[in-house]
């Protein structure tokens, strides 16, 4: 797959760009005024993986390749933004093209940045952003249902069912209810490839903290960010944006003899990357020799000929088997020989189900 897109978004002025520049290094404008953020600033960040150092110390890898994540910062949307309202459609067209939505949340109170709302309230912002995604959701929907109304009434089976699926979403976008929560099934899921849905797409709350309260977690706005979130069935990472913009300038000594200062055990960049990952469950396998380490992203479930599509379209149309060891099993023993020895290389058929830390080596001919 290709690199993993996630948009940052939020309400102006909640620390959407700060938050950029620190996952990503960037410098993305960040400016105490609505809209300073046009067009959407993009930046490719490697996922971390201390994995990737030991197997290029095992197989002396001239390269270490990690895989990657895109983060992508979306103009501040504000209410109207389904009407046009500020940057609306700009926002609303952006945010179509991503993976993933972390909603920036701003949970302190205090300081010299202005909040778009003159007042602090996490839980408004989010239904804010929550009520606009909805209405974008049903003009989309009904401009559909229109066509699939006399493609279903001609008798089209395929027509019908979707119509059935979506007018069961806009019941529920009606009443202020996300499609993703509606417990729709795979089969429906299958259904929307047409539509592109704002409100399918998974979201995590990034609560925008105080640095005061970054070694405790946030305070009672996060802890109401975090209730919500629950019912969502959402991930919540609590950090502070601004520290977390000083930490990225550091280097990689400083920055970890900081965390520890702050009792943290990982940067917000790891712990926003991880949650994307839950999000929308991914794993990693690894690929390792003398040439290259390197780490691809997959989602769950996915067969070995599938993941060898991810390296090239020649090795999944050739693809014969893979041959598998886990990073613990290879680690464990010390080298590929050894592991070879203890009878831990496994190969692997065209129905395999790859896992992750699956050290691979996909055997093909084309």
């Amino acid at each position: 797959m290709g690199n993993l897109q996630v948009g940052i978004v939020g309400l102006p002025n909640v620390g959407k760009s700060t938050l950029f520049n620190a996952v990503a290094k960037a410098g993305a404008e960040a400016a105490n005024y609505p809209f300073c953020t046009i067009e959407p600033n993009v930046g490719v960040v490697s996922v971390p993986d201390k994995r990737l150092g030991v197997l290029a110390g095992m197989y002396s890898s001239r390269k270490v390749t990690p895989t990657a994540i895109r983060f992508v910062d979306i103009a501040g949307l504000v209410k109207g933004a389904s009407a046009g309202e500020g940057l609306g459609n700009k926002f609303l067209a952006h945010i179509r093209e991503v993976d993933a939505i972390a909603q920036v949340v701003r949970c302190f109170a205090g300081g010299d940045i202005a909040h778009v709302a003159g007042s602090i309230d996490p839980l408004r912002d989010i239904e804010i952003i929550n009520a606009e995604l909805c209405i974008a959701d049903l003009e989309s929907i009904d401009r559909r249902l229109e066509r699939l109304r006399r493609q279903a009434k001609s008798g089209d089976k395929g027509a019908a069912a979707e119509k059935e699926t979506l007018e069961k979403i806009k019941s529920g976008l009606g009443k202020g209810e996300p499609a993703r929560r509606l417990n729709l099934s795979a089969e429906e899921k299958g259904l929307l490839h047409e539509i592109n849905l704002l409100t399918l797409k998974p979201v995590m709350y990034v609560t925008n903290i105080h640095e005061k309260d970054v070694e405790k977690g946030g305070g009672p706005l996060t802890r109401q960010v975090e209730e919500y979130a629950r019912q969502d069935g959402a991930e919540t990472v609590p950090l502070s944006a601004r520290l977390e913009e000083e930490i990225a300038q550091l280097d990689e000594n400083e920055a970890a003899e900081f965390l520890r200062s702050l009792g943290l055990k990982a940067p917000g960049l790891e712990r926003v990357i991880g949650a994307a990952y839950k999000l929308l469950d991914l794993i990693s396998f690894l690929t390792a020799g003398e040439t290259e380490a390197r780490a691809w992203t997959i989602r769950r479930g996915v067969k070995a000929p599938q993941a060898a599509g991810v390296i090239h379209s020649d090795i999944e149309r050739g693809f014969i088997r893979a041959e598998i060891v886990s990073y613990d099993d290879l680690t464990g023993s010390g080298s590929y020989a050894a592991a070879r020895e203890k009878g831990l290389i496994r190969l692997e058929g065209k129905d395999y189900i790859m896992r992750d830390g699956d050290v691979t080596n996909f055997r093909f001919n084309v």
